[in-house]
C-alpha cells in the first residue's frame, strides 16, 4: 500500500509552481496525492509571507495537526516556502510547533528526497535554509496540475525592494535563467500537448536585466537577450496557442516590450500591470519608481499600440500615510482605465519592511470603508465590461468540463475571462470559437459556433 500525501499552498503563482515540483519529487518516492488530512502520511505547507492572513493560517492549521500527530506518530510534517526564508517564523515554528518535522526554504527544493530520508530515519527537526542569493537549480521535474495550460520560471527574485514587501528579503535579488533552458522546456512543454504557457518572474519584464547591466556571461540562445526577445522567441515554438506572462512592472516596461506584444500573435493582449496606488504620493513611499502620471501615459501607450489590449492589476488600499485624497486618486486611474480584473488588497503590514516601520499607520476601520468603496466601483465597471462581450464572438481556449456540471466545459478568452459553454470531449485542448450569450459578474456564457 502505497503512501499518501497532501500539499497545502498558499500565496503566488510561484508557490503552486514549486508545490508541482514537491509533488513530483513524492510521486517518484513513491506517495500518492492525497485531499484528506487524516488519509495522508506526509503534510506540506507551502507558505507565503505577502499578506498577514496566509501566515496566520498557517500557524492555525499547523496547531490543528498536534492531535492528528499523536495519533499518527509516523506521519511527516513539513513547511516550505517564503515563510521560512524568515529567521523570525522559523524561529516560532521550531519553538511552538514542535510537531514539525521538515522545514526548508524556497532555495533547497533539489535536496528535498535526501531531507525526506533524514527524517524517516531520523528522530530529529530537519532544517534546510540556503542563502536567498543563491544560484537557480536547472532540471527540477515537475508534476504538472493541468494538462492545458503550464508555468514557465523565468527568474526568481527582485530588486525593487517596495515599501510594503517582503519579497526581495525571502527570495532574494534577481537571477534569469537561462534562454536556452527557458525555450527547451516550453518546446518539451509544447511536444507534451500543453497549448498556454505563463512565463513567471517577480519582475517578469526585467528578465536578463542585471546580467547585462554586470556584463554577467550567459549562454546566448536564439538572439534572446532580453524579455521582449524572449517573448518572440517563445512565439514561434509550434503547437502553443498562447502565451501569457506575471507579474510585470511598469517601469520596466519599455517600448520593445510593447512592440514584442503588438507582434507576437500567441500573446495574450491581457496585461497585468500593478498599480498599487494612483497617489504620486503613495506611490514615492512605496518606492514604486513611478508617478499616477508615468502610469496614465503607459496605459494610454499601450492601448494606443496594441489593439484591443486588456489590462488587470494589483491595488493595495490603506498604506502607511495614505490620506483620502490619496485614495480619490487611486479611484481616479480605476475610473480612467477602466481594467478587466483588479486584484484588492487591504495592506498588512509585514516585519522587516519599510513599511512596517512607518507611524502614520491607517486604522483598520478606515482601510475597510476604502475598500469597500473601491469593490463597488470595480465590480460596477466589471458588469458593464461583461455586457460589452454579450453577442461577440471570443477564442476561447477549452480547458476542461466544468466542476459543477459535467455537462458543460469551461475555458478563458484571450483577456482571461472565464467561458462555460456546452461542448464536446474532444474540444479540450483546442481553441473554439464561442458565442457569448449572457454575462455574470464572475464568468460569461455562450455557444460553440459551428461546434
Amino acid at each position: 500500500m502505497s503512501k499518501k500525501y497532501t500539499i497545502i499552498t498558499y500565496g503566488c503563482q510561484m508557490n503552486h509552481h514549486d508545490s508541482e515540483k514537491i509533488s513530483y519529487l513524492l510521486e517518484t518516492l513513491g506517495y500518492t496525492k492525497e485531499d484528506d488530512l487524516e488519509k495522508s502520511d506526509f503534510i506540506i505547507y507551502n507558505t507565503c509571507l505577502v499578506r498577514e492572513n496566509a501566515e496566520l493560517k498557517v500557524y492555525g492549521q499547523l496547531g490543528a495537526l498536534k492531535n492528528l500527530k499523536r495519533k499518527k506518530p509516523e506521519m511527516i510534517i513539513a513547511v516550505c516556502g517564503c515563510m521560512m526564508q524568515t529567521g523570525d517564523a522559523r524561529a516560532t515554528i521550531i519553538s511552538k510547533y514542535k510537531h514539525v518535522d521538515i522545514i526548508f526554504g524556497t532555495h533547497t527544493l533539489h535536496k528535498f528526497p535526501e531531507n525526506l530520508y533524514k527524517a524517516v530515519t531520523t528522530n530529529k527537526k530537519l532544517e534546510d535554509i540556503l542563502d536567498i542569493d543563491g544560484e537557480i537549480i536547472e532540471g527540477l521535474p515537475i508534476k504538472r496540475d493541468d494538462q492545458i495550460k503550464a508555468s514557465v520560471t523565468i527568474m526568481n527574485g527582485c530588486n525593487n525592494f517596495c515599501s510594503y514587501c517582503i519579497v526581495p528579503y525571502v527570495r532574494g535579488r534577481e537571477r534569469s535563467r537561462t534562454p536556452k533552458d527557458i525555450i527547451e522546456e516550453v518546446r518539451c512543454l509544447a511536444k507534451q500537448g500543453y497549448k498556454e504557457i505563463t512565463l513567471l518572474g517577480q519582475n517578469v519584464n526585467s528578465y536578463l536585466r542585471v546580467e547585462n547591466e554586470k556584463n554577467i556571461e550567459y549562454e546566448k540562445y536564439e538572439g534572446v537577450n532580453s524579455f521582449a526577445t524572449l517573448l518572440r522567441a517563445v512565439n514561434k515554438i509550434d503547437g502553443i496557442e498562447r502565451i501569457r506572462f506575471v507579474s510585470p512592472h511598469p517601469k520596466d516596461f519599455t517600448d520593445d516590450v510593447i512592440e514584442a506584444i503588438k507582434d507576437c500573435d500567441k500573446v495574450c493582449k491581457l496585461v497585468h500591470l500593478p498599480l498599487q496606488s494612483g497617489s504620486t504620493n503613495v506611490l514615492r513611499v512605496m518606492n514604486r519608481k513611478y508617478s499616477k502620471e508615468q502610469f496614465l501615459d503607459l496605459v494610454e501607450k499601450m492601448k494606443n499600440n496594441i489593439p484591443n489590449l486588456t489590462i488587470s492589476t494589483d491595488i493595495i488600499v490603506g498604506f502607511p500615510g495614505e490620506t483620502e485624497e490619496d485614495f480619490e486618486d487611486t479611484l481616479d486611474v480605476v475610473r480612467k482605465v477602466k481594467f478587466e480584473q483588479v486584484y484588492m488588497f487591504i495592506y498588512s503590514r509585514r516585519t522587516g519592511t519599510p513599511g512596517d516601520k512607518m507611524e502614520n499607520q491607517v486604522p483598520d476601520d478606515v482601510k475597510h470603508k476604502r475598500f469597500d468603496r473601491l469593490k463597488a466601483l470595480v465590480e460596477n465597471q466589471i458588469e458593464k465590461r461583461n455586457k460589452e462581450y454579450v453577442g461577440t464572438i471570443q477564442k476561447i481556449l477549452v480547458e476542461g468540463r466544468s466542476k459543477t456540471n459535467e455537462n458543460t466545459y469551461t475555458g478563458r478568452t484571450d483577456s482571461n475571462k472565464v467561458v462555460i459553454f456546452e461542448g464536446k470531449e474532444e474540444n479540450i485542448g483546442k481553441v473554439v470559437d464561442v458565442e457569448i450569450t449572457s454575462e455574470h459578474m464572475w464568468y460569461l456564457k455562450g455557444a460553440i459556433v459551428n461546434g
